[in-house]
């Protein structure tokens, strides 16, 4: 049984975790751990339960059996509420409301100081947007103020659930560069994503199949013990399946 003192030296420690939607297993049973300060992938195809277990780690997942820790505390705890930011596939931001007034309202939830603002506006490259309404801008730049509203109070935990999908290369690479100065400076990223070459930007991987976890380790580490050249070639070898995506026979 894991102690107390060692999962709180981790940022995510999770156990025999299962999720049941109605009559569907979603979760099978995963066991993993996240040190912290360091900026780690979720990654696998749509539909293999990445989001479903980012719910779980921050505590609105139903019907969860099972042991998931978050910084020392039980997943969903009132006293994890200021040390977790969490960004959603959605934007979780008020349409109209501008830029500013998205971030200040989050600050005065948070009881943060408003003077953050500019701080993480420029982080997620938007200080110019500041008076701009939401339901005017794209996707990307709404995706953004989400992250900028979960980056006040400086978080301990970030937990982005495909924070980069919709961005052009030259802001992703950004902000990835952003994720691992976050984590420089004492932070843990638990970062999703179904684009296997985002995989190579992470300090380690958890690898998803079927609501399974196929792999626990750094990248460096998959592909030697893969005997490939990239996390994708990485992550269909472990998850037994052929290059045409299809599970592989053996006799």
């Amino acid at each position: 049984m894991t102690n107390n003192a060692t999962a709180a030296a981790d940022a995510v420690r999770v156990a025999d975790l299962h999720v049941q939607r109605g009559a569907r297993k979603v979760l099978h049973g995963l066991d993993f751990a996240v040190p912290r300060g360091i900026v780690c992938g979720l990654l696998g195809p749509s539909g293999c339960g990445k989001t479903t277990l980012i719910r779980a780690l921050v505590g609105v997942q139903a019907n969860v059996t099972g042991t998931a820790t978050v910084l020392g505390e039980r997943a969903g705890s009132a006293g994890l509420r200021h040390r977790v930011g969490y960004v959603t596939q959605r934007p979780a931001v008020y349409a109209d409301l501008t830029v500013g007034e998205n971030l200040g309202y989050f600050a005065d939830v948070l009881r943060v100081d408003r003077a953050q603002i500019p701080r993480v506006l420029a982080d997620v490259d938007l200080a110019d947007r500041t008076d701009q309404v939401v339901s005017t801008m794209s996707g990307g730049q709404q995706a953004r103020v989400s992250l900028a509203s979960a980056l006040l109070g400086e978080p301990e935990l970030l937990v982005l659930d495909e924070p980069t999908v919709g961005l052009d290369p030259v802001l992703r690479r950004e902000l990835w560069r952003l994720f691992h100065r976050l984590a420089a400076g004492g932070a843990t990223l638990l970062v999703s994503s179904h684009v296997m070459d985002e995989a190579a930007r992470c300090d380690r991987l958890l690898l998803m199949r079927e609501g399974r976890l196929v792999a626990d380790d750094t990248p460096a580490a998959l592909l030697e013990r893969t005997s490939t050249t990239d996390i994708e070639d990485a992550f269909l070898a472990l998850a037994g399946l052929g290059e045409s995506g299809r599970a592989e026979v053996t006799a």
